[in-house]
């Protein structure tokens, strides 16, 4: 082999390690964001899990879940989320996770806040961007199509601005970020997964893993990774929660097909904490429970919200634990957890019986 030829054997260790090899192995590539959840758990002096709080949220949660047969299927069930098994669906699930982010208003008057309307009702928070996503497309605005995203003629930023326009006076929040994260997304997908999703989900050989792995090694704007106590640590919400969502869309068929679906962990956002030190899970410094009470923003990447992530990621594992150990053969995982959890937080917020308020922090991480 010459100096000039590539050493195809290091090629494929290197693809290996990435998770964009050829035929899946029996091992799926890491993303080491439950490893980086512990390291921060160890850590944390101002996030801490309470034992009892976190083995009694387990067995309320299972009983919950059974009550209401939440599986998978329950995402479909929602009037907004794509009911189509192709490739229509998987474009509308990458653009509905590359901006699925930072929704919180600064107004404390649910009347004000960023709301979307669409077929006469005024949907928030994460739903006012899926309504605003299928607005666009019945306004035949190929809003999808990642070639749009790239067509400076047509996609602009009035038309972009047109999408997202809001209800209210408020709009949408870091509306820049996010028309940069389209953009930067279609040149990506035309650049190498030739303007293709599905092409992009094929290429991680039905790994969930790979598949993250795919986005954060590709795409910037999907690399969610902060440094804590001299590590660096993983969180790649949005990357999972991509992967999460086509698994359930798709109900584990064709491209929501993952081997490896388990390895997913939650997605550090928001709303979790909140929900898990609403059952008693997690318990917060005085400084940091008066800084999220009074409503004050807490930094990007800084120590409080990177304990309140890590050890929430590491919290619903250890519930998925406690739910397996008392229930052997439950079918659930990290993911499930997460979307009862988010759905009963959004219940509540509805009912008016939070607790405390979410944590504040503008991103484009969550």
């Amino acid at each position: 082999m010459s100096d000039s030829e590539p050493d195809e054997d290091l090629l494929s260790l290197l693809r290996q390690s990435l998770g964009i090899s050829g035929e899946p192995s029996s091992k799926s590539p890491a993303t080491e964001v439950l490893e980086g959840a512990q390291h921060i758990y160890h850590n944390s002096i101002d996030v801490a899990l309470d034992t009892y709080g976190t083995k009694a949220a387990a067995a309320q949660i299972w009983r919950l879940m059974q009550e209401k047969s939440y599986s998978f299927k329950t995402w479909s069930e929602h009037s907004l989320h794509p009911k189509g098994k192709d490739e229509a669906t998987a474009n509308f699930i990458f653009l509905m996770d590359l901006l699925n982010f930072c929704f919180w208003s600064e107004s404390l008057d649910p009347q004000q806040r960023f709301a979307v309307e669409y077929q006469g009702q005024r949907w928030t928070g994460y739903w006012s961007l899926v309504a605003a996503i299928h607005r666009a497309l019945d306004e035949d605005i190929p809003i999808t199509t990642p070639s749009f995203w790239i067509n400076d003629t047509e996609c602009t930023d009035d038309v972009l601005k047109h999408v997202f326009r809001s209800a209210t006076p408020e709009l949408i929040p870091l509306l820049d970020e996010r028309m940069a994260c389209i953009r930067e997304a279609g040149r990506i997908l035309m650049e190498n997964f030739n303007g293709s999703v599905p092409q992009l989900i094929h290429q991680a050989k039905q790994s969930a893993t790979a598949l993250v792995n795919l986005l954060v090694i590709n795409f910037p704007c999907f690399k969610d990774v902060a440094t804590f106590e001299g590590r660096s640590v993983h969180f790649y919400k949005r990357a999972q929660i991509f992967v999460a969502d086509l698994w359930a869309g798709f109900e584990g068929q064709d491209l929501g097909c993952f081997h490896d679906i388990d390895t997913i962990t939650m997605f550090a956002d928001y709303r979790i904490p909140q929900m898990l030190h609403s059952l008693g899970c997690l318990r917060y410094s005085p400084s940091l429970e008066s800084r999220i009470r009074n409503l004050k923003e807490l930094e990007s990447r800084g120590s409080w919200e990177v304990q309140l992530r890590g050890c929430s990621i590491w919290c619903v594992e250890l519930i998925r634990k406690e739910i397996l150990r008392q229930h052997p053969k439950a079918e659930v995982n990290a993911i499930l957890i997460d979307f009862f959890l988010y759905d009963t937080m959004k219940d509540r917020e509805a009912d008016a019986v939070e607790t405390i308020p979410h944590h504040r922090t503008r991103s484009i991480w969550y």
